[in-house]
């Protein structure tokens, strides 16, 4: 098991290599006029060339990544070229509201998505063929749609629940629940939709197995079987669907906080991103590239716990 997991440390540490190394070259490539979008069109060339070589950006692209990634290493990712803010401490500020949004969302996701696709595959009929179209529907709705649907409904008409804004739940845990509620059940419908129907796929698979009639011919109990054997052996997929899930759920959280106004680093990073601000979105990109690998990471340790097959491939 700690070779198992020493594996994946180590091929996490080499994707966050490769992805920062090429999202620095793409902004750099992208971003060629620094200077002079941030002193202005009529400021001078000589001024314009003073602020490029006071922020390294006259240097080969290979140094300025060098540069960045060893100040990286020790902590540093810089300051906002635009507003010369600390990059660290304007993500840190920001990264609670974004944790606790997609961390709701991947339990909501997990816990309704294994209760619906073990229930379509144990109740073959007419509650699988209603799980089936409701995961297909909301599998193909715009999430954009059902948001804004969600918003004008619950949030204007009934007014259950905040329309726009935050509260963190150290300040109040009831009102941070009336201000994630909305988004969570934006951003898990999708989800819920698409990883339930891979928990069904994999529980009738592994129903069909000779494993279980074996275990059925000598008497154990049908809730035995699924509870103790044929969900552990399920869960695999399942568990790597919802590691993909949360890939996809960063992209959307992105929407999410720009549609309810929420202070996190997906609208930092719509804001950063059109400005060009090279720092920021690389200490951006840093910290999402490390929380899915380490999101992975304990996905696969819970896979190869459960599934010790899954050490060895």
């Amino acid at each position: 098991m700690l070779y198992f997991v020493l594996r994946r440390l180590v091929a996490g540490v080499v994707l966050v290599f490769v992805i920062s190394a090429i999202s620095f070259l793409l902004l750099s490539l992208a971003h060629q006029d620094v200077g002079r979008v941030l002193l202005g069109p009529n400021a001078s060339q000589a001024l314009v060339d003073a602020k490029d070589r006071s922020l390294g950006l006259q240097e080969p692209i290979v140094v300025q990544y060098g540069h960045w990634l060893a100040a990286a290493l020790r902590g540093d990712l810089g300051t906002s070229w635009f507003t010369g803010e600390n990059v660290l401490a304007a993500i840190s500020d920001r990264m609670p509201v974004t944790i606790s949004l997609l961390l709701s969302v991947t339990v909501v996701t997990a816990i309704a998505s294994f209760v619906l696709g073990v229930w379509a595959a144990v109740r073959r009929g007419a509650v699988d063929r209603v799980i089936q179209v409701l995961g297909v529907v909301g599998y193909a709705l715009p999430n954009f749609l059902v948001t804004l649907f969600f918003v004008i409904v619950f949030a204007v008409q009934l007014r259950w629940f905040p329309a726009v804004g935050y509260v963190s739940l150290t300040t109040s845990p009831a009102e941070w629940l009336a201000s994630v509620t909305l988004p969570v059940i934006s951003l898990s419908i999708g989800a819920v939709a698409g990883m339930s129907q891979q928990v069904r796929s994999a529980v009738i698979d592994e129903m069909h197995k000779d494993y279980v009639r074996t275990l059925t011919t000598r008497g154990v109990s049908p809730a035995s079987v699924l509870l103790r054997h044929v969900l552990r052996n399920a869960a695999g997929p399942g568990l790597a669907m919802l590691g993909l899930q949360f890939v996809g759920l960063l992209g959307g959280a992105v929407l999410i906080e720009q549609i309810f106004a929420l202070p996190g680093i997906g609208s930092m990073t719509v804001t950063y991103t059109t400005e060009g601000d090279i720092p920021i979105i690389m200490g951006l990109v840093l910290f999402t590239v490390i929380g899915v690998v380490i999101v992975n990471l304990v996905l696969d340790i819970l896979v190869g716990a459960l599934n010790p097959k899954a050490r060895v491939a």
